[in-house]
């Protein structure tokens, strides 16, 4: 048996032990043989590792690109070349200014890496295309910094899809940016660690929100982004961490963070696949993400998410190409695709599921 971070995971691992969430709920059960959809569920609930049955023979991972011809038409964009040349760049810069502040105890210039955020979106025409970008560019190794950059990216959207004033939107693209902070005092061998954790390692990660939010209010920073750092592993109904914090107490700027993490974390690409189709990720969170997170925050988010991606090409489980022309308001995961003269409506087939996007 041995503990295995949940980002090495592969399909057909086994767990040894079964996986509780903080407040005792049971999630996956030992014996499970892991999927696809089980792992990425994880990410909901927050759970960094679990325990993994020994297997004699190691295990090859093939990877497995989805969404192979959408991706390559994202890649080949122009918008996603410019796109990457000044991420880079900036990521760069996000980098040296966050490590200058830890060892050096410089003060952080907050109002020049927002200014190089929101350079980033003013670059791109479209917030799709922003998630598209995101979600075509990473690899499965990515660091706290690209993942921080993407947050805030995320952040803005969610902030501007919900029509918060400019202060407000530049306030949430600040705490999802500085929202992973603590993690540059976790050692690296611990963060880029292949397989097992200690019980101490582990610790160790957990304390990242009280760490990082330490770090910022020793920078005498806005209230708001401090809390983005401690609370947004707290969820809605209690189950989160470090403080198990409910409803009104976790900050708002810290519930929109909360949502940008996740859907990061959840769209990434895997070492056994490429980056996971927004549709299985959405239904992810109809099925577990509802009671965890801001409900208004998060049917905003996933309603404008579907809709950008009506009129697109896409494909059905069963193997039939088809459009998105509907989106089913109260099964959002699940449109209506028309294949052919034939509408499909995947709300009334279960057996059913869209695939990936063309």
């Amino acid at each position: 048996m041995k503990r295995v971070s949940t980002s090495q995971l592969i399909p057909g691992m086994v767990l040894a032990r079964d996986v509780i969430s903080l407040d005792g709920q049971l999630i996956l059960s030992a014996g499970t043989m892991l999927n696809d959809k089980m792992i990425t569920k994880l990410d909901i609930y927050g759970i960094f590792t679990a325990f993994i049955q020994e297997d004699p023979t190691e295990q090859k991972v093939t990877f497995q690109q989805r969404d192979a011809s959408y991706s390559r038409r994202v890649r080949n964009s122009e918008a996603f070349k410019k796109f990457k040349v000044v991420y880079d760049i900036q990521l760069g810069q996000f980098r040296d200014e966050l490590n200058a502040m830890v060892s050096k105890n410089l003060k952080l210039d907050v109002e020049k890496l927002l200014s190089n955020s929101l350079r980033l979106i003013a670059g791109v025409d479209g917030t799709l295309s922003i998630l598209d970008i995101l979600n075509n560019m990473r690899e499965y190794d990515d660091s706290t910094y690209a993942h921080s950059m993407n947050v805030a990216l995320i952040s803005n959207i969610i902030a501007r899809w919900l029509k918060m004033s400019e202060d407000e939107t530049r306030m949430a693209t600040t705490c999802g940016l500085l929202h992973d902070v603590g993690k540059i005092l976790v050692p690296h061998d611990i963060i880029a660690k292949p397989g097992k954790l200690t019980d101490a390692e582990f610790a160790v990660v957990q304390k990242h929100p009280v760490t990082g939010y330490q770090l910022l209010r020793r920078q005498e920073l806005n209230e708001h982004i401090c809390n983005a750092a401690l609370m947004h592993h707290e969820r809605m109904d209690g189950t989160g961490y470090p403080m198990r914090l409910s409803g009104g107490q976790i900050d708002p700027f810290a519930r929109i963070v909360a949502i940008a993490d996740v859907y990061d974390a959840m769209t990434a690409a895997r070492v056994y696949r490429g980056p996971m189709c927004p549709f299985r990720v959405i239904e992810l969170y109809e099925s577990e993400g509802y009671e965890k997170y801001d409900v208004e925050y998060l049917l905003t988010f996933l309603e404008n998410v579907v809709n950008t991606f009506v009129r697109n090409r896409c494909l059905l489980s069963d193997g039939r190409e088809g459009d998105i022309v509907l989106i089913n308001k109260g099964n959002l995961s699940r449109p209506v695709v028309q294949c052919g003269i034939q509408y499909v409506n995947l709300a009334e087939h279960p057996e059913l599921r869209l695939e990936s996007i063309l």
